[in-house]
């Protein structure tokens, strides 16, 4: 057991995991309360606070799956901190997107033993995506023994009770689940900004596109209760919130499978009633599930953010198909043109996958013809790469890195013109700005987000952060700004 000469009796701190609380979340909170005397048995040792150190991988879910890690790991009494050499607890919540990802953990795995050498009573947990792939725990338990905890994606608000049974010299603690068996949301959370924050609507994905491993890492769709997620809302924007982002792998599919029937539109538009809240976004939509009436509420709430990021990820009807996208391109532009035509205001952003499995220079050449007809203001492009255990890695007609590296430059200038050209309409014009940060480029000058999720740099000071602002746009440097307060 770890820290086991520190404790003058250890029977007072030993309980058999079926004395604790059975409901959620009281059974959580229970083995906060028994780490956090543990914790403070050893701080009063080392004559110090005890440190936790988090690495984020990965989209927006794995991002607020961690601020309610760390939100767990401060109850319990650790101090985050920055630099993992000052930590006593280190967590990774990782991704398994592309394969690469599950490469950069392993290469930081051989860094975090050198710092478990150096301290043993130093906790190493995994978790996220990652964790899910049942090879790779394999890897991890065979190569990586050192590695204290390892959960997944489905049971995070069960950290404290796994930190517990290490304490108590359960090594490894193993607990990654094939499925969601419950949703519990009422744990805390430390929050990385003041004025925003992230709130889950949704879990899982159930749209399985072939070159995505999330639905198999994530599990299947799972709406929260509407009433939940205003309840959390209404929280945030008591403790100062003013800018929410309403997370999901497929946002415009909430509801489905609620008992009391409850649309996106719907929920967008009670959101908009929460006092305090000022700006309201998403993240992230799918084209076949996007409603008209989802742009006639966007359209008619000046809360919600003129901006959309609307997934293509290629303009060929073919390969669409054998993304199991279930849109054609015809499809895509009409809905393009509907958002348009209902809010002119908007900024719309994509992501584009390049060198797909029988992508030929025709299909790459409809991409590119979208990215002309849709105009958008920002995309995230990607080069395909192989995902072990999705269909897509499997296609016997996988386009040559060579066809790739001539195509990929070709659709990063188009999208940078086309951006270039957008951006310069918007110039001259004065928008209201939430200062996010101090500018890390220009000495004296703020950062600020726009309402279409573009960035404007201005003079400022550090005071302004959490602010909303006036700001004139003075120059366009094509994805971002700068400016002047006004």
């Amino acid at each position: 057991m770890l820290f086991q000469n520190e404790f003058e009796n250890l029977l007072e701190y030993t309980i058999s995991l079926e004395d604790a609380p059975q409901k959620e979340p009281l059974r959580q909170a229970f083995f906060v309360g028994r780490c956090r005397e543990m914790v403070s048995f050893r701080e009063k040792i080392l004559g110090r606070k005890l440190r936790c150190q988090a690495t984020t991988l990965g989209c927006q879910m794995n991002a607020k799956d961690t601020e309610k890690l760390l939100g767990i790991l401060k109850e319990i009494g650790y101090e985050p901190v920055e630099e993992q050499e000052e930590a006593d607890f280190i967590l990774y919540n990782t991704c398994t997107i592309r394969e690469n990802a599950n490469n950069k953990v392993y290469g930081h795995l051989g860094y975090l033993q050198s710092l478990k050498q150096k301290n043993p009573e130093l906790i190493i947990a995994l978790c996220g995506c990652m964790m899910q792939e049942k090879h790779v725990v394999d890897t991890v338990r065979e190569k990586y023994r050192f590695v204290d905890i390892i959960f997944g994606t489905y049971n995070i608000y069960q950290l404290a009770e796994m930190i517990y049974r290490r304490l108590m010299g359960e090594m490894p603690v193993l607990e990654v689940w094939e499925k969601m068996n419950c949703i519990v949301e009422q744990i805390p959370s430390l929050r990385k900004s003041d004025f925003k924050a992230g709130v889950n609507i949704t879990y899982g994905c159930n749209n399985f596109c072939t070159y995505c491993i999330v639905p198999y890492v994530r599990g299947r769709e799972i709406s929260r209760e509407p009433e939940e997620i205003l309840s959390e809302i209404r929280k945030l924007a008591d403790d100062g919130v003013k800018e929410i982002m309403l997370l999901g792998q497929n946002v415009n599919s909430y509801g489905r499978g609620l008992e009391k029937p409850c649309t996106f539109a719907e929920l967008l538009e009670e959101c908009c009633k929460v006092d305090g809240i000022e700006r309201i976004r998403f993240m992230t939509p799918h084209p076949k599930d996007f409603s008209d009436e989802v742009i006639r509420v966007i359209a008619r709430n000046e809360k919600i953010c003129r901006h959309i990021h609307l997934p293509l990820q290629s303009g060929s009807t073919e390969i669409l198909r054998r993304m199991n996208r279930r849109y054609t391109t015809e499809q895509y532009l009409a809905l393009a043109e509907r958002i348009r035509e209902g809010i002119p205001d908007v900024a719309l952003t994509t992501d584009i996958i390049v060198g797909f499995p029988g992508e030929t220079e025709e299909d790459f050449e409809d991409t590119l013809d979208v990215v002309r007809r849709v105009r958008y203001h920002a995309a995230f492009t990607f080069v395909y790469s192989k995902r072990t255990g999705t269909p897509a890695a499997s296609y016997e007609d996988q386009v040559s890195p060579e066809v790739v590296k001539e195509r990929f430059p070709r659709l990063l200038e188009e999208i940078r013109r086309i951006a270039a050209e957008e951006c310069e309409k918007e110039v001259g014009q004065v928008t209201e700005v939430l200062v996010e940060d101090i500018d890390s480029h220009e000495e004296g000058f703020v950062t600020g987000r726009m309402g279409n999720n573009l960035m404007v740099h201005f003079p400022g000071e550090a005071s302004l952060i959490g602010q909303f602002k006036k700001v004139r746009l003075l120059e366009s440097k094509g994805f971002y700004y700068l400016g002047e307060e006004v």
